[in-house]
């Protein structure tokens, strides 16, 4: 049987999905010419049992932009899942007192078997597995900028390669990161060697020398390469006493993204209504409008849901809030 071109033509585009074959149509999340995204980390409570179900959310919520955490990302490819002890429910590994119970020998072994699975799993991973999380995001109408791999100081260079690794296979623009300053010296070259950003995300710990927090800290970081950047939490930057207006203003060109989220001053905490508390998120949306940065602003939800509701819905809340500052 002969197959005219028209033929092969219609074959083809059977074989691969629709949104594919006539390009997906991309969400716009961008108001005032201001991209907002969201971290993932905000959906935590979606990633299990089915990771699927952060992709659904930004859907859902209407975000276009995706900061994607490594262990979504690995949980998407299909990566063995770590024993959730003492981060589930009640009663999951919990000591009586709060916080979490010290694990048995049992757990320990646990453990440590799935540490070992997960190692061989990685082994495996390549371009074309970080590829396939890209077109799932794509597919959906998101687009996948950045990829937060949190690093440790017991990493070794391997580990932090693995971050670079996937970053690239996912064609993001950078790395976002929470890590100490300590790290931030080690990542420096490696960054300048790939030739990509990587944004450390700040915290309001001022009274740690080795943490993200101060405003030396962050001078201190940048001084270690020119890829080193910064992911400027500006609910954080509030808390630890801080005017983001004006670090935005005088650092623009090496922030990679923000977090947004409403905190209090002092070290206070975050606040479920935004727009209640001292953050000045309309003032820094405002700010992105006027000056036309091009690094988007991400929402990060981390204070807890109010009974009756759920973490889309919040989401849509926190939307439409920031949606309301740039006008």
């Amino acid at each position: 049987m002969e197959f005219t071109r028209r033929d092969l033509g219609k074959i083809a585009i059977a074989s691969v999905p629709l949104s594919r074959a006539f390009a997906a149509k991309m969400i716009d999340s961008k108001f005032g010419g201001v991209q907002i995204g969201a971290i993932s980390y905000s959906f935590n409570r979606l990633a299990s049992p089915d990771p699927g179900a952060i992709v659904k959310a930004y859907v859902e919520i209407g975000l276009g932009e995706c900061e994607l955490m490594s262990n979504h990302c690995e949980a998407l490819a299909g990566a063995p899942a770590m024993p959730m002890f003492g981060r589930g429910g009640a009663g999951a590994g919990r000591a009586p007192g709060g916080g979490r119970a010290p694990l048995t020998p049992e757990q320990q072994a646990e453990r440590q078997a799935a540490t070992e699975k997960l190692a061989q799993w990685r082994a495996g991973a390549n371009a074309a597995t970080w590829k396939g999380i890209t077109r799932k995001f794509n597919d959906a109408g998101v687009d996948v900028a950045l990829l937060c791999y949190n690093m440790q100081d017991a990493m070794k260079d391997e580990d932090i390669e693995y971050g670079f690794s996937m970053a690239k296979g996912l064609g993001v623009k950078g790395i976002t990161t929470s890590t100490t300053l300590t790290m931030a010296k080690r990542i420096a070259p490696l960054a300048d060697k790939h030739k990509l950003m990587v944004g450390y995300h700040g915290h309001d710990a001022t009274n740690d020398s080795n943490q993200t927090a101060t405003l030396e800290s962050y001078a201190t970081l940048m001084g270690y390469g020119k890829y080193n950047g910064i992911n400027l939490d500006i609910g954080h930057f509030t808390a630890a006493g801080y005017d983001a207006v004006a670090f935005i203003k005088e650092h623009h060109d090496r922030i990679t993204n923000l977090h947004v989220k409403d905190r209090k001053k002092d070290h206070g905490p975050n606040v479920a209504v935004w727009g209640t508390g001292d953050t000045p998120i309309k003032e820094v949306m405002q700010l992105l409008k006027k000056e036309k940065y091009g690094f988007p602003a991400n929402l990060e939800l981390e204070y807890p849901v109010p009974e009756g509701s759920d973490i889309v819905a919040e989401a849509k809340k926190c939307l439409a809030y920031v949606k309301s500052c740039l006008v």
